[in-house]
């Protein structure tokens, strides 16, 4: 595939983008992650954004993301697994994926931890996570309900191998979604008090990520803004 024309002023632009929230939120703009979301495309895409500076990549579905893992090893990305996670695959999933961000269940949880206490390879270290919050109606979109989050922070805080990073959300379509990560951020602060370490927040995609900037958003989970429009699945 040739390589795109539009992308280098589409980083810019968004780097221009998240540079003027922070400024808006008096926050540090270099203390801000953005992830490009690459999901459908090819490894080609990837290699051009890392030729531009970027370092850290998202993706949604593990046969995919597994495939441009081992095809782009060569250039030491931070890869985060950014889509709904199944246990019975998640130990695969930890073999390239350094962040995980869709956490949301005990069982998940316990497949992700070493067992007994084991310590990770020093090699590889502890996996991070974020654990998803659903602050919608749409069951399709997981993530824990907020009344069960602190229980799930005990049970990840007390896990082995792993190491409990803070919350991710997905604002709801409809509605302002300042006021949901609004909401997030509370639930970071409650969470905090369990796991003290636990203080980033994964909120905003291409469409609101000014908006979860000014509510505390640390990790940002940026697709088609600087990738354009996804090519048809395989």
């Amino acid at each position: 595939m040739s390589p795109d024309p539009g992308l280098a002023h589409r980083v810019t632009a968004v780097r221009e983008a998240v540079q003027s929230a922070a400024r808006e939120a008096g926050r540090d703009p270099a203390k801000l992650v953005t992830i490009v979301v690459t999901k459908f495309h090819p490894a080609s895409l990837v290699r051009e954004l890392a030729g531009l500076g970027m370092r850290d990549m998202g993706e949604s579905r593990h046969q995919e993301a597994r495939e441009k893992a081992a095809e782009l090893a060569d250039l030491s990305l931070t890869w985060h697994f950014v889509g709904q996670l199944q246990g019975k695959k998640a130990r695969q999933v930890q073999r390239y994926a350094r962040v995980l961000h869709s956490v949301d269940r005990d069982s998940l949880l316990d497949a992700l931890a070493l067992p007994g206490g084991a310590e990770p390879d020093p090699g590889r270290g502890e996996t991070d996570i974020f654990l998803q919050v659903d602050l919608t109606d749409d069951p399709a979109r997981g993530g824990v309900a907020p009344d069960g989050l602190e229980s799930l922070a005990e049970r990840a805080e007390a896990a082995s191998g792993i190491r409990l990073a803070g919350v991710m959300t997905v604002a709801p379509r409809e509605g302002d979604p300042r006021r949901a990560f609004a909401t997030l951020r509370e639930l970071s602060e409650r969470v905090q008090r369990i796991a003290p370490g636990a203080t980033s927040i994964s909120a905003g995609m291409s469409g609101d990520f000014r908006e979860a900037i000014l509510e505390g958003a640390t990790h940002l989970r940026i697709g088609t803004a600087i990738t354009g429009n996804r090519p048809d699945p395989r």
